[in-house]
């Protein structure tokens, strides 16, 4: 057991490091190529964020554990919500100002409501995978539209142009990106391995372990980029990289689950884990969501969400044990 916990470890300080590599060298390669930050943001850094999820959802389906795909993927956002926006909160109060996002939460309420549907019979075949993948491709389209729409003087522009390495060279740029998603794949593979060993080990499902274990690690990279975020007082970029990393997880990671690997869950995914899901989604849109001015995630509100999330744990734990 011992060298299955130093393998996970090892792959959650890799898959760190791995994906703040590869979200550096996409940035910098797209603002070289000419594209515009705010495109950027919404697009190469939120998918980027979620590429520890991808990945670890590509290996576990790959190798006959779509379970453990679907359990990293819901479980990944509500801890996204949960652990990393009510962490957050807790260190400093969110405000949102950004257009941008006012236009991402309503969406991002929708596609989780959405993703549930393929859910109801509890199966996710191989067309609603790739129902789910043609999903994700309509989001990209309207985040492009987004883009668009939005003006100038939108402040998460302005986090985002902090952010964005513009002193890298193109050659360089990629090179941090080949060597970023190298390592993830490596990490990716490893924690997959070690996870199913843990699973089998404990005797309980890789289900579980990817809502507990494999969710928190894989969502390590959201939670450094949210509190860096908000300790530079780029408040809506912090809430905005959950935004978008929500969105990716259930779309491509679920998607890609589903057309690799068709599978049968138990109905607690839709009666326990999808109804906690929804349920902080709503709860952070009734937050951060505002239409006559500023939103905002008070430190009470923090609280109220890491409470919620170390409660689920319990819960699933508990119910497994």
């Amino acid at each position: 057991m011992l060298i299955y916990w130093l393998t996970i470890v090892i792959g959650f300080a890799f898959l760190v490091w791995g994906a703040d590599r590869f979200v550096v060298g996409a940035a910098a390669t797209a603002h070289n190529l000419g594209v515009s930050n705010l495109l950027i943001g919404l697009t190469v850094v939120g998918f980027g964020t979620s590429a520890p999820e991808i990945l670890v959802s590509i290996n576990a389906a790959a190798t006959g554990n779509p379970q453990l795909a679907i359990g990293n993927a819901i479980g990944s956002n509500i801890a996204n919500i949960g652990l990393i926006l009510g962490i957050t909160a807790l260190i400093q109060p969110l405000r949102v100002r950004s257009q941008t996002l006012r236009r991402e939460m309503p969406v991002m309420l929708a596609v989780t409501m959405l993703t549930l549907l393929p859910f109801l019979n509890q199966n996710l075949s191989r067309i609603e995978g790739f129902a789910l993948l043609g999903g994700l491709g309509l989001m990209m389209y309207w985040l492009v539209h987004v883009e668009l729409e939005s003006g100038a003087g939108d402040p998460i522009i302005a986090d985002l142009e902090a952010e964005i390495r513009s002193d890298l060279s193109t050659a360089r740029a990629v090179g941090m990106l080949l060597i970023g998603l190298l390592v993830l794949l490596g990490a990716a593979k490893a924690l997959v391995w070690a996870a199913i060993h843990i699973a089998t080990a404990l005797g309980v499902s890789e289900l579980v372990i990817g809502l507990t274990v494999v969710a928190i690690g894989t969502s390590l990279p959201e939670l450094a980029a949210s509190v860096s975020a908000a300790l530079k007082n780029e408040h809506d970029l912090a809430i905005g990289n959950v935004i978008g990393s929500n969105m990716y997880n259930l779309l491509a990671v679920i998607g890609v689950a589903g057309a690799i690997s068709p599978t049968d869950f138990d109905r607690v995914v839709l009666t326990r884990d999808f109804l906690v899901l929804i349920g902080l989604t709503i709860a952070l849109f009734a937050m951060a969501y505002n239409v006559g001015g500023e939103g905002s995630v008070k430190r009470s509100e923090g609280a109220a969400l890491l409470a919620a999330f170390i409660g689920y744990m319990g819960v699933v734990l508990v119910g497994e044990l």
